[in-house]
């Protein structure tokens, strides 16, 4: 029996623990993920022959706590989610890496260049020369592979498909060329800085961590260049709620602007206290000079600071409620984040716009479902995009009913935290 057959045999095993550990216990999802796992098997065979081959999988991130707080030097309380990009990869023996992703073109980078090349930004070529150019320089060794990719993290989902795919490239050179050895913060801070100056976006850092540790995380950003990162021990399964992620299907292409305003709002404000970010000052002192400086930074730079001071703590609020196992007082506390994030933050709905209001309808359509049951909030930057709500098991299907009926079928993502980070999946 080849080793491709002897893999096949092994995917194909309903009694299979990675799987489950990866995607839970339904029974039907499984036999998804068998058939996605052996299609792209085949698929690396067809491009690139038969190799000795590893598996490997990163999970998207869902943002729990602390709505545009990291930029401000905040807290927030993220978690990886069973939503994965997965990947099989083999070493080439070459300086080059190959690259082959379903619905997009194939790409080489060449190693015997690590600058930023100029015609690659924003481009998946970026982040991986980026990547090997950045683990390089931190004394790992880099080499040539050839790799399959299958993306389930959809884009636009709020998941942070970016993020689990700069980990994932990670993992694969940890794993096929320095035996695993690069830490998952590591892994992390490294896809950061490929995403920053290689591909061309500024971003924080919690996407990236979130995906390469799993399970449920806070990280306090009080010092950006050295984050202190915790798990919080809590079972998301044990509770009978399941958490959805609804993509209402706004248009982000005209909100850069709206995106930029946030952070230069509260900047403003800390600006006026003899700070950099807000995380430097108290809410006490910025209520103590909003009436001196309302006509020059405007009343809403003033919302959007009450929002962080709350927000920022309520993450801290939220991570002892769950470690003492108090879930009720955690949804309570997301439908308080929820509600900060609409009065006081205002990313529901771009003011330029205002007969465009998916995700506005979206919280009130969740309101009618959950009042007393659950929990609803903005998800991610806002002003289009993606709602997050905690869903007990009994209203599910009413609540995804509710949705879908004005979103479409499929808009609706049912989730769990997953705990397994980005890494190799021993099949």
């Amino acid at each position: 029996m080849s080793l491709s057959e002897t893999l096949i045999q092994k995917i194909n095993n309903g009694n299979n623990s990675a799987f489950r550990k990866l995607y839970g216990e339904d029974t039907t999802e499984l036999g998804r993920q068998s058939i996605r796992y052996t299609d792209l098997l085949k698929q690396f065979e067809t491009a690139f022959g038969s190799k000795e081959i590893k598996f490997f999988s990163s999970p998207g991130r869902t943002e729990i706590g602390g709505n545009h707080t990291d930029h401000n030097y905040g807290r927030v309380l993220a978690g990886a989610v069973n939503l994965d990009n997965v990947s099989i990869a083999a070493k080439n023996n070459t300086d080059v890496i190959r690259i082959e992703s379903a619905g997009y073109p194939r790409f080489e980078v060449n190693l015997s260049s690590l600058k930023p090349e100029k015609n690659e930004q924003f481009t998946s070529a970026a982040l991986v020369r980026g990547i090997c150019s950045r683990l390089k320089e931190t004394g790992f060794v880099i080499g040539g592979f050839d790799a399959c990719i299958d993306g389930g993290v959809p884009k636009g989902s709020g998941l942070s498909s970016s993020a689990s795919f700069e980990v994932l490239i990670g993992a694969m050179v940890s794993e096929l060329f320095n035996n695993g050895k690069v830490d998952p913060i590591q892994n992390a801070i490294i896809g950061q800085y490929a995403e920053n100056n290689y591909f061309g976006k500024p971003c924080g850092l919690m996407d990236q961590t979130a995906c390469a540790m799993g399970g449920l995380i806070t990280i306090d950003f009080k010092d950006p260049a050295n984050p202190i990162v915790k798990k919080v021990n809590f079972d998301f399964v044990s509770t009978g709620f399941a958490l959805v992620i609804t993509d209402t299907g706004g248009n982000h292409a005209d909100l850069n602007d709206e995106y930029a305003s946030l952070p230069t709002d509260m900047k403003a404000v800390a600006a006026e206290l003899g700070a950099k970010v807000l995380r430097q000052v108290s809410l006490d002192q910025v209520l103590q000079i909003a009436p001196k400086i309302r006509e020059k930074v405007g009343d809403r730079a003033i919302l959007r600071a009450i929002h962080f001071q709350g927000d920022n703590q309520r993450v801290v609020d939220q991570v002892a409620a769950l470690e003492r196992n108090d879930f009720k007082s955690f949804l309570n506390l997301v439908i308080d984040s929820g509600y900060s994030s609409y009065m006081y933050n205002q990313n529901i709905f771009p003011v330029n716009n205002v007969k465009e209001q998916g995700v506005s309808l979206a919280l009130a359509l969740s309101d009618l479902v959950l009042k007393g049951e659950g929990a609803w909030r903005v998800h991610g930057g806002g002003f289009a995009g993606t709602i997050q709500a905690f869903v007990p098991n009994k209203l599910l299907d009413k609540y995804v009913t509710t949705l879908e009926h004005v979103y479409g079928q499929g808009s609706c993502h049912k989730l769990f935290i997953r705990q397994t980070g980005a890494g190799r999946v021993e099949i």
